[in-house]
């Protein structure tokens, strides 16, 4: 009877209530000459610097993430691939593949990192999708599913096509997605690799590794850079996406369609300024009281449902702002450690997250029924409640006439 109560009190309640933007930093940041720049927080996704984020140019081998990214996620490192009649036919950068070629994914994954070499970028290619076109299907559509939104691909490699582009924000993203596969940093911290001879070349083919940020003899070496990926072509001029990680922070750099080939040396100051201005920290712990829910005389603490962390400023003093989602708890019945709502974490107005969040008490029919809290909500309704009173008067009334009336 109590649960029928509960929920005719929870039907008249209910009649009756009938990608985050960029954080700042206090240092200006340095100038760069790519067209298209961002720093992203591996972590979190949160921009930390960005010029012209969201403008699509043409990447040229930078593309290669993706390409790098699917193999990842659809094949084994030993497994075997042949080559077709395609791949040793490709312009630009080369290995040498020959058709028949048989290689592992292992192998064709350093030439493409390494020395970004084309042929090897065809060869995954065919490997995964079957087709070209298959396997620039399944780029597009992995692309999306990043949040990628000014990215179109129509081949593996970067080749220049009019419609072959992509943003500095989508790249940083991919390079997000691929940063997470610990066999791609092993890769493409690599200075040199020799790929084995096989049962078309003989002699051992040695590619090397162009990201000068790994190379400890370079001007430009970056300690804790975890890889890299070049990209050129007449018509794209150059591109360039980087990670790199320091006191457990880790930060992508993204730099697209540089005229003037300073995307090492701008690679680095933005590495620098990000790291040396933002900090990543760990706004609530699992189980830590994020607010508590006061509606009606009942009051439920709430509590993070996991770890939430965010990127700010250093020397950032200011307090969050919790707005929560659901504003009516009381008819609902859960158990400790259920999650209930979800809270909107907001710094200075503008939302840098959601947080699940957990109750830390069990709300049951009990509860619900509680004299007080009723007595709140039958105040609240008392008008209300009258009405389905007042039906089911009428309809007594109306089968009593209705007998009366046949048994004339």
């Amino acid at each position: 009877m109590k649960r029928i109560v509960t929920f005719a009190l929870l039907f008249l309640l209910i009649c009756s209530n009938n990608p985050y933007g960029v954080v700042h930093a206090k240092e200006m940041p340095p100038p760069v000459s790519a067209d298209g720049a961002v720093i992203l927080d591996a972590a979190t996704g949160q921009l930390l610097y960005s010029k012209n984020p969201d403008t699509a140019y043409p990447p040229a081998s930078t593309t290669k993430i993706m390409t790098a990214l699917l193999t990842l996620e659809n094949t084994n490192l030993n497994d075997k691939v042949i080559i077709g009649k395609n791949p040793p036919n490709v312009d630009g950068t080369r290995v040498g593949l020959c058709e028949g070629e048989q290689l592992t994914v292992k192998d064709l994954l350093y030439g493409l990192l390494l020395a970004s070499d084309n042929d090897c970028a065809e060869a995954l290619a065919e490997h995964i999708g079957g087709t070209m076109d298959k396997f620039v299907v399944k780029m597009n559509k992995r692309a999306k599913e990043l949040g990628a939104k000014n990215t179109n691909f129509v081949n593996p490699t970067g080749l220049f096509d009019e419609n072959h582009k992509t943003s500095a924000r989508d790249l940083a993203l991919m390079m997000r997605a691929l940063s997470k596969h610990p066999e791609y940093s092993k890769i493409a911290t690599t200075i040199s690799y020799t790929i084995p001879a096989t049962n078309k070349s003989p002699q051992p083919r040695e590619v090397w590794n162009e990201n000068k940020l790994i190379q400890k003899q370079s001007t430009y070496y970056y300690s804790g850079c975890l890889g890299g990926k070049t990209g050129y072509t007449v018509q794209s001029f150059h591109s360039y996406v980087s990670t790199a990680t320091r006191n457990g922070q880790q930060l992508i750099v993204a730099l697209i369609h540089d005229k003037n080939k300073t995307f090492f040396p701008d690679a680095v100051s933005l590495f620098n300024f990000g790291f040396n201005n933002f900090t990543f920290t760990k706004l609530y712990q699992k189980g830590a009281l994020v607010t508590t829910y006061n509606k009606d005389g009942l009051s439920i603490p709430l509590i993070a449902a996991y770890d939430f962390y965010y990127i700010k400023p250093k020397d950032d003093t200011n307090v969050p702002q919790v707005t929560l989602k659901d504003k009516n708890l009381m008819f609902r019945f859960f158990k400790k450690g259920d999650i209930v709502d979800e809270a909107s974490i907001s710094f200075e107005g503008k939302e840098i997250g959601k947080l699940k969040l957990a109750s830390s008490i069990a709300h049951g029919e009990k509860q619900v029924l509680n004299s007080n809290n009723m007595q709140k909500i039958i105040m609240k309704n008392k008008y209300l409640l009258a009405v389905p009173i007042i039906i089911i008067i009428l309809a007594v009334v109306f089968v009593l006439k209705k007998r009366v009336f046949s048994n004339k």
